[in-house]
């Protein structure tokens, strides 16, 4: 039951809520990021470089196990995830850019996150198998990664009143099997979790909250725009656990390896949730249009 589920429950999983992020795409999403380069290579910097180095420094001070310390780093390597959308549509922020961001990152965590993850398991556990960047796993996790996504885009550009039909249940089918996968994750590891719960606890938490400040603060000194750092925090700080668990499961092979992404997962809605009411109010004038295709729900 356990490896039917690992094998084929978390992959079709993913494929869903992947599927459900290409519904509400476009070409267009992906060539709007010139109308907004800064705030764009500016939220790249930030999850690509950033995050993993300050995650590093987190996973170093609370002294992890190896294998739960590279769990960390892949969950740190992984794009936003599709929630990020529906975040910075309920507290304003340019679903535009958050959905273009989405995009991009979703195509460079294809070369991206073997790299970190390789990086951290040759550090923690060099005895480890890696995520590695030879052409068989490279395209398994194209294929994980990016495969419904391209699938779902040529469905909104064939079908675009189905793809606006669909886009509310597959949300709501998304939302689903998060939990399952998470809960599913949890009850495979639960005496190793029992063991470790209240360190992986403190560090997911802090590393959420982390990366919700980085991804608003950092844009905002550079002179990014109100509308488009909460797009750019709610990217940065809602990382895709589900694809974090895939890889680690059924990549890489390793249970353990899956729950800190297993237990950020339950926490990161509620964070970014008391993070989005905490933001500074903004005036009805300041708000931005949202992204055409898809209405966040």
């Amino acid at each position: 039951m356990g490896s039917a589920f690992t094998t084929i429950g978390l992959p079709l999983a993913l494929g869903i809520i992947m599927l459900g992020l290409g519904l509400t795409l476009t070409p267009a999403d992906f060539a709007r990021v010139v109308k907004h380069p800064k705030a764009v290579v500016i939220a790249l910097v930030c999850q690509l470089i950033v995050l993993p180095a300050l995650c590093f420094a987190l996973v170093l001070a609370f002294k992890l196990p190896p294998i739960l310390a590279i769990g960390m780093m892949l969950l740190a390597a992984s794009p936003g995830g599709t929630t990020a959308n529906l975040y910075s549509h309920l507290f304003r922020g340019d679903v535009a850019l958050n959905i273009s961001l989405t995009a991009v990152n979703s195509v460079l965590a294809v070369v991206t996150l073997p790299v970190i993850t390789n990086l951290a398991i040759g550090y923690f556990a060099p005895d480890q198998p890696g995520l590695g960047l030879q052409v068989a796993k490279t395209l398994e996790v194209f294929a994980i990664v990016l495969g419904p996504v391209a699938i779902a885009m040529i469905v909104r550009r064939v079908k675009p009143a189905f793809a606006d039909a669909m886009d509310k249940p597959v949300r709501i089918a998304s939302v689903v099997i998060l939990a399952v996968v998470i809960a599913g994750a949890v009850a495979a590891n639960f005496e190793l979790l029992r063991a470790h719960i209240s360190s992986l606890a403190t560090i997911t938490v802090l590393f959420c909250i982390v990366s919700l400040l980085v991804g608003y603060f950092v844009p905002k000194l550079f002179g990014v725009k109100d509308a488009q750092a909460r797009a750019c925090s709610f990217e940065i700080g809602i990382h895709n656990a589900t694809l974090a668990i895939v890889l680690a499961q059924t990549v890489i092979g390793n249970m353990e390896m899956s729950l800190p992404a297993a237990v950020y997962g339950v926490l990161m809605f509620f964070i970014a949730l008391g993070f989005g009411f905490l933001l500074p109010r903004r005036n009805r004038e300041d708000s931005v249009p949202q992204a055409t295709g898809a209405t966040p729900v």
